[in-house]
């Protein structure tokens, strides 16, 4: 069991608390199939990246804003298979209000309509492509979260599913608890504890306005 104390909780989006792997399986491969872009080599980035950095990676002679707002409107209305991550719901409604965020390299176009079709709460913080000049792993997005908050970097946790979200709390000086829902232990071994299943986090007021966090 692991006990840790903090101020608030950030979350991934995608394979964190909503399950949409199918869905952004789906319409990369799509994607890539419509430009002739190798589908494998597409896929091997696509996670917990921003779209436009992906794009600008495998295609960097095409207009990335124009391709990423076709992209990502096809993917916020490719609800097939897309489903609340089990525990998510009575995770994030035992943290306290205020307390809690998400920080995803989705657009807020895509952010919001995963968390609505879900049935969570759209948190007042919540930090998407568009509000960020780096994407992870670049520390940006985690550190403007925890600004929104109004927390340390330090007393921020982070929950991850993927290598460029862990790479990027860490890179802001956060904690991160990552899950292996998209990748396996081994490939998050830079966060500080992994878990199987969210229900394995339990939280709770300590008293003095912090978060106790603990991991059966």
């Amino acid at each position: 069991m692991l006990n840790l104390n903090c101020s608030a909780i950030l979350f991934d989006l995608d394979g964190v608390l909503v399950d949409s792997t199918g869905s952004v399986d789906r319409q990369w491969r799509a994607w890539a199939r419509e430009k002739g872009i190798d589908e494998q080599k597409v896929i091997d980035v696509a996670h917990g990246v921003r779209t436009i950095e992906v794009i600008r990676l495998v295609a960097p002679n095409m207009n990335a804003e124009e391709e990423v707002q076709r992209l990502e409107e096809r993917e916020a209305n490719d609800h097939d298979g897309v489903t609340v991550m089990p525990g998510a719901v009575e995770l994030v409604g035992s943290i306290p209000a205020g307390r809690w965020g998400v920080v995803t390299s989705g657009t807020r176009l895509l952010a919001t309509a995963r968390l609505r079709w879900a049935g969570l709460p759209v948190p007042s913080v919540l930090v998407t492509a568009e509000d960020v000049a780096y994407g992870k792993p670049h520390p940006e997005p985690y550190l403007r979260g925890a600004e929104l908050l109004g927390v340390k970097p330090e007393d921020c946790l982070v929950i991850e599913d993927a290598p460029a979200g862990i790479q990027s709390a860490r890179a802001g000086g956060m904690r991160v608890m990552g899950l292996t829902s998209t990748y396996s232990e081994s490939g998050l071994q830079g966060a500080d504890a992994v878990i199987k299943r969210l229900a394995q986090i339990k939280v709770q007021r300590d008293g003095v306005g912090r978060i106790s966090v603990k991991v059966l």
